[in-house]
């Protein structure tokens, strides 16, 4: 299945997302197409509902609960500054980001399948 995820307000389509697939799997796929190291969350957005979503978190699974509404959840990937990583208390960090440095440059391709086989 395709997923939609809006990165830096430019909507990107991550491809291959399967029951399996986790926020932290889409997160780091999208983290590595931006080559940017940094600390990353996955948004959910519906209408005035607003949160960060967890890493083990299954994105399929979440969307459904909307049901016929799910093509109206709104994804974005949520780049955190230093800043508001120091001041989150412990158990936030863990249940809101993951932390993303590129292996070897960071160079991947954006557009493949995540999750597991």
């Amino acid at each position: 299945m395709e997923v939609k995820v809006s990165v830096k307000g430019i909507p990107r389509v991550v491809c291959g997302v399967t029951e399996e697939t986790t926020c932290q799997d889409m997160v780091l796929v999208l983290a590595q197409s931006l080559r940017q190291p940094g600390r990353y969350a996955l948004q959910e957005k519906f209408k005035d509902f607003e949160r960060c979503m967890t890493p083990d978190e299954r994105l399929l699974e979440t969307l459904k609960k909307y049901g016929e509404q799910a093509k109206e959840v709104q994804l974005s990937l949520q780049h955190g500054g230093v800043s508001a990583w120091d001041e989150m208390d412990e158990s936030s960090k863990v249940r809101t980001c993951m932390k993303y440095d590129p292996p070897y440059g960071g160079n991947h391709c954006f557009k493949r399948f995540v999750g597991k086989k």
